[in-house]
């Protein structure tokens, strides 16, 4: 029985978001291999999870030093050294941390909502801030302040403010700047929304699942000096662009802005669950046994954390997510200048979106193609998925070891993809079967 069948016999569909019929049996660097032995190019590393690609020799060192003699299996009642060293390591790495604490956790969504009880316990304020488009997580309390169309059917936070997030692209009444919503934010604070009951504001730094959007330059300072001057935390989701993908260790720093908070995720771990949170010491020791689980902090996930960080540094990882996040964009532009279906292209090193639209003048998206473009980029051995909240941008976060020659590998599988897709190659009935975000 295949692979895909005894998955459909076994697992649950609630954890399940399938955009085409891949069946892993293994990996190797930037590569996948599929149960017909099959190698496809690996343009998603797991949503950016496998951060170091598949397999790599420090990863598997970390890991098998330390299951040789695991320090217990948590942090809740006992220190174990992969733990502490692993928080003293990301300490440095945040951009104004100040007497600083770490959260470690196992997702980027326990550890939002590890952040959103703490400051609302610790400030006393209920109200939270955050953006039409921004996937938290997918517990209560991430996806209550989530704002992403995936999730409308989610019980929101009590007094959540969502504001549009600014797409240079789509700009919100035709200002490219984002001015605009930083006055509509400052109408809220006189009106509806008094930033004296406003505990932090939740931001993504490229709005990752909303559809890898970069903010204009110098809107997120203005929302810092905003959010400082009412003494609002800033809480910089940075679980999938995070963790060096775009060439900054923690991508805020692209916008100069220091948050009182960082949240790191998926690529922290290089594929194992780890996530971790740096913040103040004044909200991060508000209470004892307040934000845990029992594996937190377990020796195995904090050893690949470790291991993932002195790759990162040894192998001059950042500089590589420059060079060919630039080169990748760059080829990723002249597929633009093709094919008519790509209206846009954008992102900073490999964290890239390509949005697809039927019409570049009206930029109505082109959600079905997408689909099918994705089904038809893994027929032909690529894999990569889509995002947006019109399904419609395709998202490109490869291995953080991925070099200019697989970068034209993947450009070019594209290309004879999107052909293939607008000749009719791909059917309605082929991509029926799988609903991606469709639910």
């Amino acid at each position: 029985m295949s692979l895909l069948r005894r998955d459909e016999n076994a697992l649950s569909n609630l954890q399940k978001l399938r955009f085409f019929p891949l069946a892993i049996t293994g990996g190797s660097g930037c590569y996948l291999i599929d149960e017909e032995g099959r190698r496809l190019l690996d343009f998603s590393a797991s949503w950016g999870a496998a951060s170091l690609g598949n397999g790599h020799p420090a990863l598997r060192r970390a890991i098998n030093e330390v299951m040789g003699s695991p320090a217990g299996a948590s942090i809740l009642s006992a220190v174990n050294q992969p733990a502490i060293e692993l928080a003293e390591a990301l300490i440095p790495l945040v951009s104004g941390a100040k007497d600083a604490r770490v959260w470690i956790g196992h997702a980027g969504s326990d550890a939002n909502e590890a952040v959103l009880r703490a400051v609302m316990a610790a400030t006393g304020k209920k109200r939270i801030i955050s953006f039409v488009g921004a996937y938290h997580g997918c517990t209560t309390g991430s996806m209550a302040i989530s704002g992403h169309t995936v999730q409308q059917d989610a019980e929101k936070a009590e007094g959540l403010l969502l504001l549009p997030y600014p797409d240079p692209y789509r700009p919100v009444d035709g200002d490219h700047s984002g001015q605009t919503i930083i006055e509509r934010l400052k109408h809220h604070f006189a009106t509806d929304c008094p930033p004296h009951e406003v505990a932090a504001l939740f931001f993504e730094p490229i709005l990752s699942d909303g559809g890898l959007i970069v903010p204009p330059e110098g809107f997120m300072k203005r929302l810092e000096t905003l959010c400082k001057e009412h003494g609002i935390y800033m809480v910089a989701d940075e679980v999938k662009v995070g963790s060096g993908r775009t060439g900054e260790f923690s991508c805020h720093i692209h916008d100069n802005i220091e948050p009182d908070f960082v949240v790191f995720g998926k690529g922290l771990g290089g594929g194992l669950p780890l996530s971790a949170v740096v913040g103040p010491a004044t909200v991060m020791n508000h209470a004892s046994a307040f934000a845990m689980q029992t594996l937190h902090g377990n020796p195995v996930s904090a050893s690949a954390g470790l291991a993932v960080l002195q790759t990162l540094h040894r192998e001059k990882l950042l500089e590589n997510a420059v060079d060919v996040g630039g080169y990748l964009l760059e080829r990723l532009q002249d597929l633009k200048q093709k094919h008519l279906l790509i209206g846009d292209v954008r992102g900073r090193g490999l964290a890239l979106g390509v949005e697809l639209v039927r019409d570049r003048s009206t930029k109505e998206p082109a959600d079905i193609e997408a689909a099918k473009l994705v089904f038809r980029s893994f027929e032909l051995g690529l894999v990569l998925y889509y995002v947006g909240l019109s399904g419609n941008v395709l998202e490109l976060t490869p291995p953080l070891t991925l070099s200019r020659a697989q970068a034209d590998e993947g450009v070019d599988i594209l290309d004879q993809a999107i052909s293939d897709v607008l000749a009719g190659v791909v059917s309605d009935e082929q991509v029926a079967a799988y609903k991606g975000w469709g639910g």
